[in-house]
């Protein structure tokens, strides 16, 4: 019953404000009084006829304020996959009945990936606990040989699937067995490239974690490990050896260690030079692209990172980092690309340019509506235009505030 109700009041909070109402606005237009309000959005109990002014007030029906997040139910059966119990017996694997089809279901997950890529994390998150008990199964009927080798392969990229999935939703200890998991896999099936894309995104959990020192540690190490010769190497492992180096210098700017930053992002930059333009590769070795642009997007990240707003509005408007480039650098990744309007929004609100800053954060909302709704810099960004704003606010303004909830 608890759960409910915080759904509920979260119901009534989100579309009030979508609504552009205050508490006392939307009281006065159901005709109940502001306190009844103040009580449904702070999780007490309401009479379903309250509820049901409420409903008419706002312009949605009951059923949408009495929704429950599909997504909850999908975690659930996401954690069970993922943390089985475990007692004094090993039950292992249940082994499938059926001999499976392994490349069919690589091709599920390859599926998946086009999923989460397209920002359409509900439809993976439901898709998820059942390629993991397929893998599982897959794993478990294959115990040797060649066979085994391709379904722990099959595994590790079901895991990375769901290791990237929940570090984007922010569900972090999941997230981390989840590629634990990968990365174990594809070094018992004696990939490296997969092994190395696992820690790619282990090394994106923690910094999302604010475990720096792990993440700068862990990248450089595994950087080292596979450094290809790069007069023979593949796109594919130039690709992943320069996304370590920009996880390292990541983390190492965070950190307040701009020297060890700029050698990690130099390192990073001979490996695009190496690709040439921007590479896509294998969902599964790297997982976006890689190339010259996503460097020099990733280091306008870096300056945002230590505050330097001014630097980032210029290189903003450069050639160079604008799509008129795409067509001599290749196209970056959705996300990437995303990443990096989002610290052009922050930058333009820094520096007082508040229309440029709704601008950029209304062109990501276009463009990728349910990849912004998880993203914490889109929220501090439309809190600090909120804070900056002397006059009253547009309603886009209020409309996009309202999405990210995000309260003036």
């Amino acid at each position: 019953m608890a759960t409910e109700l915080t759904e509920l009041a979260d119901n009534v909070r989100k579309y009030r404000r979508r609504a552009g109402m205050s508490q006392e606005e939307l009281a006065h237009a159901a005709g109940v009084s502001p306190a009844t309000v103040r009580k449904v959005e702070q999780g007490g109990t309401v009479r379903m006829e309250t509820l049901h002014t409420l409903a008419r007030a706002l312009e949605v029906t009951t059923a949408r304020l009495l929704a429950s997040d599909v997504n909850r139910v999908n975690l659930i059966e996401l954690r069970a996959a993922l943390t089985p119990p475990v007692g004094l017996v090993d039950a292992g694997g249940e082994a499938s009945e059926e001999e499976p089809n392994v490349r069919r279901f690589r091709r599920a997950v390859h599926d998946g990936a086009v999923l989460y890529h397209s920002d359409s994390y509900k439809s993976v998150a439901s898709q998820l606990p059942g390629l993991l008990r397929d893998a599982n199964s897959a794993v478990a009927y294959y115990d040797n040989g060649e066979e085994h080798r391709q379904a722990l392969l099959a595994r590790a990229e079901a895991l990375q699937l769901a290791g990237r999935y929940l570090t984007q939703v922010r569900q972090y200890d999941l997230g981390y067995t989840a590629l634990a998991g990968a990365i174990t896999d594809a070094r018992r099936a004696a990939d490296t490239l997969t092994a190395a894309s696992g820690v790619i995104g282990m090394c994106w959990l923690l910094l999302r974690q604010g475990r720096l020192d792990e993440a700068e540690s862990l990248a450089a190490q595994t950087a080292d490990t596979i450094e290809p010769r790069l007069s023979r190497a593949t796109p594919d492992e130039c690709a992943a050896w320069g996304w370590l180096a920009l996880r390292a210098a990541a983390a190492a700017g965070r950190n307040n260690r701009p020297q060890e930053a700029r050698h990690y992002h130099r390192v990073a930059t001979t490996a695009a030079s190496a690709v040439g333009r921007e590479h896509t590769g294998s969902f599964f070795r790297h997982w976006t692209t890689f190339g010259p642009l996503t460097v020099g997007m990733k280091g306008v990240e870096d300056a945002m990172v230590v505050g330097d707003a001014r630097t980032v509005v210029r290189k903003a408007g450069e050639d160079a980092l604008s799509p008129k480039a795409w067509k001599s650098t290749g196209r970056p990744s959705d996300d990437n690309w995303n990443r990096h309007r989002m610290d052009v929004a922050r930058a333009h609100a820094r520096t007082g340019d508040l229309t440029a800053a709704m601008d950029e954060l209304t062109g990501v909302r276009r463009a990728s509506p349910q990849w912004l709704r998880h993203q914490h810099v889109a929220a501090e960004t439309m809190h600090e235009i909120l804070k900056k704003r002397k006059r009253t606010l547009t309603a886009e303004m209020r409309d996009m505030a309202s999405y990210l909830g995000v309260v003036g």
